[in-house]
């Protein structure tokens, strides 16, 4: 266990100061030269590890709630497509009165750095099927390396055939070699079209001629919103997906490729490291689903590592649960787990994305069984969840199927969803039966009602979103956020209505959780490529 804290104390006295006094905020405008009102741009005040923003209003207008910024010294910075900060940097707010600063903003005279992924595969010429194979990329970089590079075809067919010996939870920062290497078909199908594209639009025959696009600044209701990001002590930690106590304050998170269950306590701002234990020495290491039992223990899925690991919250242990011999191969990864109705049979739903099926584990006996629904065709299980008699469902990220088999009698069905090849991938059964999910390749967020066996969807704003999970909040809104956009998504089921926010920094968003148990619903997120946990409040 790896615990650190050393900057906390002073950064939690500044948050307490502010708390108790209530009227410390700061405020004020952003303007440029010679334009009206800048709506929209996300505003950063950051103090130590915690950055908060804000949104400027159709005024140019921004303020920091007072419970969010106290006393001291912050570096301010912005988001906003085609600009850059002028000043002020830095401000100080006193302990006695607010602060009010005019932002200056220049016209940026190179906006390449600031596009998102989205931005980017919108820019870029070429048909929506040729640019679908960037959003593959995305999952370990961003397209601004692809595009920025001078490779031709043939190089980038080498690079392409590299990157296939990489694991899953591999990303830029910290490559991980697989013990199989993955089929070049499998990996990128039609590898050698796929690199004659990118080698058209990027500078492998001199510089970029196309015109980038970036997306216009949200406006509206999308500016009433305060994020916070805390950033995690290390740069390689990939906090894939996250949890958040009743406290409303505890974020447990996984990490992608690190062997490690991550504690961050966001009111002392320290942040604990459990060391998980491997399972198989010399495979790629990390963890991608985290997920809570009807007893508050935490379990991990461990990818590589295989099989799943359960974490006591009372005792701070793991206990390990491992594939039997007869059954794990060399390419096995579990990168889902469900103890969600462990309670009423005492055993274990995990995936294997490698065999294409699912594993029910008895944890009294070890009796492993293999469901392979897809045995007969085309697709394969992601996000696995269990209902209240903990018959499992799933969704099919391989084609467009939610999926259940049956706990007595270990039969399949498949339901397909309206939308062709929508390619489902997370999402999480409510309680009254409802499943919540992303469909990453339609573009929208699903419903399947198990008891009526109907679904809804609702059309996300745009192409390549690529909306990786979706999450229902009490006040009956469906969150969902945009792998390439940098943006999330509030949906109004009952009206239909979506409401979109910006977030302040280049985002790989992944799971997404809404924590009910405050007066308002807040999202969180772990930033998969950026070491960070991020929170979403609106004002609204």
């Amino acid at each position: 266990m790896r615990v650190t804290c050393a900057w906390a104390a002073a950064a939690a006295v500044g948050l307490s100061i502010s708390t108790m006094a209530g009227a410390q905020t700061l405020s004020g405008t952003v303007s440029a030269s010679g334009e009206a009102a800048l709506e929209g741009v996300l505003v950063n005040a950051k103090k130590g590890i915690v950055t908060v923003s804000v949104a400027t209003n159709a005024k140019g207008e921004f303020s920091f709630p007072a419970d969010k910024v106290g006393p001291g010294d912050y570096a301010i910075s912005i988001r906003a497509t085609g600009y850059t900060l002028d000043g002020p940097k830095t401000v100080s707010i006193a302990a006695d009165k607010p602060s009010s600063v005019e932002v200056k903003l220049n016209k940026s005279k190179n906006i390449a750095s600031q596009m998102s992924n989205l931005e980017w595969m919108l820019s870029a010429p070429g048909t929506d099927e040729q640019k679908k194979a960037l959003t593959g990329c995305t999952n370990c970089h961003s397209v601004e390396r692809i595009v920025q590079s001078s490779y031709n075809a043939e190089e980038f067919l080498d690079v392409i055939k590299r990157m296939a010996q990489y694991s899953n939870n591999s990303f830029y920062k910290k490559p991980q070699i697989r013990a199989e290497v993955r089929d070049i078909n499998r990996f990128v199908p039609n590898a050698e079209k796929v690199a004659a594209y990118f080698a058209s639009i990027n500078r492998s025959e001199g510089e970029r001629t196309w015109e980038l696009k970036p997306l216009p600044r949200l406006t509206g209701e999308s500016t009433k919103v305060v994020i916070t990001t805390y950033d995690l002590p290390e740069p390689t930690i990939q906090p894939h997906d996250v949890l958040v106590d009743s406290d409303g304050t505890t974020v447990w998170h996984s990490d992608f490729s690190g062997q490690t269950l991550g504690k961050l306590d966001t009111k002392t701002l320290k942040h604990t490291d459990y060391k998980v234990p491997l399972q198989r020495e010399g495979w790629p290491t990390g963890a991608l689903d985290l997920e809570a039992d009807p007893n508050g223990n935490l379990w991990l899925a461990l990818m590589f590592q295989s099989g799943a690991a359960k974490f006591d919250r009372k005792t701070e242990q793991f206990s390990m649960v491992k594939l039997p011999a007869d059954v794990i191969k060399p390419d096995s990864q579990q990168a889902f787990v469900s103890p969600h109705n462990i309670n009423v049979d005492n055993r274990l739903w995990m995936q294997d994305p490698a065999r294409r099926g699912l594993y029910r584990v008895d944890l009294a006996s070890g009796k492993t069984e293999l469901f392979e629904p897809f045995s007969k065709g085309p697709g394969g299980p992601y996000s696995i969840f269990s209902d209240k008699q903990n018959n499992l469902w799933f969704l099919d990220f391989g084609g467009e199927n939610v999926g259940r088999i049956d706990a007595k009698t270990g039969e399949a069905k498949l339901f397909p969803t309206p939308t062709k090849r929508s390619r489902p991938r997370r999402g999480r059964i409510d309680a009254e039966g409802r499943i919540w999910f992303a469909e990453f390749a339609g573009e929208r967020v699903g419903m399947y009602d198990t008891n009526t066996q109907t679904f809804q969807e609702w059309e996300l704003p745009g192409k390549f979103f690529a909306p990786y999970d979706a999450a229902l909040d009490k006040t009956g809104h469906v969150w969902a956020g945009g792998m390439n956009a940098d943006r999330v998504v509030r949906l109004d089921v009952k009206t239909g209505k979506m409401v979109e926010y910006q977030l302040p920094n280049q985002t790989n968003i992944r799971r997404i959780y809404v924590d009910d148990s405050q007066a308002r619903p807040v999202l969180w997120i772990g930033n998969n490529h950026g070491a960070a946990i991020i929170k979403v409040e609106t004002l609204d």
